[in-house]
């Protein structure tokens, strides 16, 4: 694997941090190139970790070359290294029904879900842009899911105006793939004022 190249966006990325981009098994991850590019224009170090049933939507060799880091799919074994610097935020892109509902009980059979489920107790800043069919939708436990990951502090794009699955068998509607990104930008600038107006209040300076 190679070196992450010293392209501008690397160079912003030591301000902006480390960002992993989670994808699932779904037919959307077939963009997850568009991501990483616009994320890595606006400044981030990128890390992709999928599934391993979301391997076969995309071109693995193409994102670690863009990337200059390993896909990872799988746990490693405890003796060795970790390849991937640690992340300072998450977005789940497309994250799919089993994997939501698995993640809002905490349960972590995949990688993914093991590095979801650990983001929580980090506080790491988190934003899951689902993908499911309107069927799926109208499962209690979808729901249910939904309510307790932003309860987590999870942003969850789902909803009119974000999210909205179509029918079973149509392969979705077209999705904006600045929304993710653009979501987590506004939860940081949130996070960034709520630190500001805590330490003021509490009189640091």
């Amino acid at each position: 694997m190679a070196e992450p190249a010293e392209t501008a966006a690397t160079e912003g990325a030591r301000t902006r941090g480390v960002l992993y981009l989670l994808a699932c098994g779904a037919p959307r991850a077939r963009g997850i190139r568009d991501l990483v590019m616009s994320a890595q224009a606006a400044g981030w170090t990128i890390c992709v970790v999928a599934t391993p049933s979301a391997l076969r939507f995309f071109d693995v060799a193409e994102i670690e070359e863009l990337t200059g880091y390993p896909v990872r799919s799988a746990y490693k074994d405890p003796d060795e290294p970790d390849v991937l610097p640690p992340a300072d935020a998450m977005i789940a892109c497309p994250v799919t029904f089993n994997t939501l509902n698995k993640w809002a009980l905490g349960i972590s059979d995949t990688l993914v879900l093991g590095l979801l489920t650990e983001a929580v107790g980090l506080d790491l800043p988190l934003v899951a842009a689902p993908s499911l069919n309107n069927a799926q939708e109208r499962h209690p436990g979808f729901g249910r899911s939904v309510a307790a990951l932003r309860e987590m502090g999870v942003r969850v794009l789902y909803g009119p105006g974000e999210y909205e699955p179509a029918m079973p068998g149509t392969g979705g509607r077209p999705y904006d793939w600045s929304m993710p990104l653009r979501a987590l930008h506004e939860m940081l600038s949130g996070r960034d004022r709520g630190h500001r107006t805590t330490a003021t209040g509490t009189g640091e300076r």
